[in-house]
């Protein structure tokens, strides 16, 4: 208890000092200082918040035992009264406090780029990353999420053996990001004559979107081509350099983008796409230096972990990292995933609590 206490009072002075610094005049002139500045505080106004209201349940209580001391009936009364509302309240304040001094993630409330690649299993692979990237669409129309695709690579048998797509809205890296690696699928391809099931599997990677106060990128690092963009599109396909791939010399990544209405379009969605792979890779640097935050992590987000099987005949999905199986595997292929991914963010709140406990 007394750890937490001592914890509050550092959120709190540095709160009180945020609000010293966002009022000087001279950050003004500092975008990043101020943006930097405004995040921080916004990150600790609840944990502030509550801990305001949990001092004044505190001195209430002890005034309210001060008050039992007095001759008068009625103010006893009263006194006794408002103890035991106090008393009913302080257990409660502290949960929510407890809770609130788990580590946050500081990307939670940022957009996120996924990728969602065909893997084993061939064409059956490529179909089942469609019928993930619907089950994504449909999710985040049931958030109020806005879909924006960045690169597509259909398939000749349907679905795709890759499709980038940025998903923009309130906290959604906080409910997607345990969406990250291998998705199975157990089922009777379309091709199957004999009805045998087979087993594919299709990769997703959900990726903080980086902005650029995170993540600066050199222009020297960059090699910028277009090209013609090919596959199914509107009118202009095929007549204009409109599609655009950037390279990142230094480490070799490729964002390409021809989704977009212009070369120009194009190039933003590509930087944009770059930036965040290069974030993500720095944030994966980070978290193996760390090395504890992995331990109290649900799985390593690789791209390469066995996460979750969708058997089809049986009509069950399974979630591996947290033993959680739900035999309503129709439901979550139309988007209604909210029980897996409330059981996945109680189960990571559970594993946090357990560290900051040892």
């Amino acid at each position: 208890m007394n750890n937490m206490i001592e914890r509050l009072e550092t959120i709190a002075r540095r709160y009180e000092e945020l609000n010293e610094i966002l009022m000087d005049p001279s950050i003004a002139s500092d975008i990043n200082k101020m943006t930097e500045a405004s995040k921080e505080q916004a990150s600790l106004e609840t944990a502030y918040n509550l801990y305001q209201e949990y001092k004044k349940v505190i001195s209430g209580i002890e005034e309210a035992k001060e008050l039992l001391k007095e001759d008068d009936p009625e103010i006893r009364e009263m006194a006794e009264l408002e103890l035991s509302e106090l008393e009913d309240k302080k257990p409660q304040l502290e949960e929510k406090l407890h809770l609130e001094l788990i580590p946050k993630d500081p990307n939670d409330n940022k957009n996120v780029i996924v990728e969602v690649r065909g893997a084993a299993g061939g064409d059956e692979g490529n179909i089942f990353a469609g019928d993930l990237y619907r089950m994504y669409v449909k999710y985040a129309e049931s958030q109020g999420w806005k879909i924006e695709i960045m690169e597509a690579q259909e398939s000749d048998a349907g679905g795709y053996s890759l499709i980038s797509f940025m998903v923009k809205g309130e906290g959604v890296y906080s409910k997607l990001k345990f969406e990250s690696g291998s998705h199975r699928v157990q089922r009777v391809p379309k091709t199957e004559t004999q009805g045998r099931v087979h087993t594919s599997t299709a990769t997703v990677l959900v990726m903080p979107e980086a902005e650029e106060v995170d993540f600066e990128l050199n222009p020297g690092d960059l090699r910028i081509d277009t090209y013609r963009a090919s596959g199914a599109g509107g009118q202009h396909i095929n007549k204009t350099d409109s599609a655009v791939r950037i390279t990142h010399i230094p480490t070799g990544t490729v964002t390409t983008s021809q989704d977009g209405r212009s070369q120009h379009d194009n190039k933003d969605k590509a930087m944009r796409a770059m930036r965040t792979k290069l974030y993500e890779m720095k944030l994966r640097e980070q978290e193996e230096a760390i090395g504890s935050e992995r331990r109290n992590k649900i799985g390593s987000g690789d791209r390469s972990e066995k996460i979750r099987t969708y058997n089809y005949p049986q009509n069950r999905v399974t979630d591996h990292r947290i033993g959680l199986t739900i035999q309503q595997l129709d439901r979550i292929m139309e988007g209604k995933l909210e029980e897996i991914i409330e059981a996945l963010i109680n189960e990571d709140q559970r594993l946090k609590l357990a560290g900051e406990e040892e």
